[in-house]
């Protein structure tokens, strides 16, 4: 874009003035070399206003452009992985870096605690020292349960023998002892050994990474799977085939002593095994969830065959009662029948939509 502005010539009028072709020519050229910078060098500030004020207006829309522009989303949270996850930590240099800054030295004694005498009044234990982490799992007055001791000197072996904490020991060693061995000995055959799953391990519930830590990784927990009877026959606690008037009332004791019973029907974690906790919850929550399931029914048997017959052979014959329910059916067919007589002659085709042959025709022809 140019812009003009409006001149005069200061100097003599180049018409009266007399000079020959060659100074003629040279006075026109100087004239128009003056004239092209008077328009093109000279300035204008009221152009440049204009300039400066659409540069203005040209930012301002950049700023509310740029102002509108989303935002990219935010990254997403990465949780802080449990104790468990993490790697195991270097060889500790002390007793305090073993035990962990939540440990009170007040209570440690080499003597055994309460529990741990009247455990061993009726169990065969050993003294496990304090379970370290990571993080919360672990704890004190830990105990290795290894058999249960009756009356008379015998005793019921735990295989493997699960280290548990010693509340959590005892009432499995009562239970097995007052309630377990009478219900067994009910059915007329004699218990010889508990067999457990899995007891202590520093891990989600459910072996879930993120997930809140088990009882198992508090030692307050145990897994159990059957019995096995002085004639080595096993008895599966989750097996549709074991009798199941001794699993029901196998399952009614333990939901009386424990405060969590899972097994078939509680999750899909917990389909081979019965799990049992001591777990603190609110107001004395506890949790019982174990379908006593029973086998499918037998298929039905097959029908006889007359001697010298065959399957193949056999006339198929209706039933009554699948007679009976057929008879309605081919009754409401004959009204419908009679109701709509035959249409007489070829069924008419549809009517074509509108324009569709009209562009079909400006398509192909």
């Amino acid at each position: 874009m140019v812009f003009f502005e409006s001149w005069s010539w200061a100097g003599p009028s180049p018409a009266g003035i007399k000079v020959s072709g060659h100074a003629r020519a040279s006075a026109t050229d100087s004239y128009g070399e003056a004239l092209f910078g008077m328009i093109f060098f000279r300035r204008d500030y009221s152009a440049l206003h204009a300039i400066l004020v659409l540069l203005v207006l040209s930012a301002t829309d950049v700023c509310a452009a740029a102002q509108t522009v989303p935002l990219p989303r935010p990254r997403p949270h990465v949780p802080v992985p449990p104790p468990w996850m993490l790697p195991p930590p270097a060889e500790p240099h002390s007793f305090r870096q073993a035990a962990g800054p939540d440990f009170d030295g007040k209570g440690i004694s080499a003597n055994p605690t309460d529990c741990n005498k009247r455990l061993e009044k009726i169990a065969a234990i050993e003294l496990v020292p304090r379970l370290v982490g990571p993080g919360t799992c672990g704890g004190p007055d830990i105990v290795r349960l290894d058999a249960v001791l009756l009356a008379g000197g015998k005793r019921i072996d735990v295989n493997p023998a699960p280290h548990l904490r010693c509340p959590m020991a005892e009432q499995l060693a009562l239970w097995l002892r007052d309630e377990a061995v009478p219900r067994v000995a009910a059915t007329g055959a004699v218990l010889r050994s508990l067999e457990a799953y899995e007891s202590f391990e520093c891990r989600g519930r459910n072996r879930k990474m993120l997930g809140k830590v088990s009882e198992h990784g508090k030692a307050n927990a145990v897994d159990l799977k059957g019995f096995t009877f002085a004639d080595n026959r096993y008895f599966h606690l989750t097996d549709l085939m074991a009798d199941k008037v001794l699993r029901t009332s196998i399952k009614e004791s333990v939901c009386a002593r424990f405060t969590t019973v899972l097994g078939p029907g509680s999750d899909s974690y917990h389909e081979e095994h019965i799990h049992l906790d001591l777990s603190e919850r609110r107001n004395g929550f506890r949790i019982c969830q174990w379908n006593v399931l029973e086998p499918p029914p037998p298929p039905p048997p097959k029908p006889e065959l007359k001697p010298g017959e065959t399957q193949e052979q056999k006339p198929e014959e209706a039933k009554p009662a699948e007679q009976a329910e057929m008879a309605p059916d081919a009754e409401e067919a004959e009204e419908d029948q009679a109701a709509s007589p035959p249409i007489a002659g070829p069924i008419p085709l549809p009517r074509p939509r509108p324009g569709f042959l009209k562009r079909l025709k400006n398509r192909f022809l």
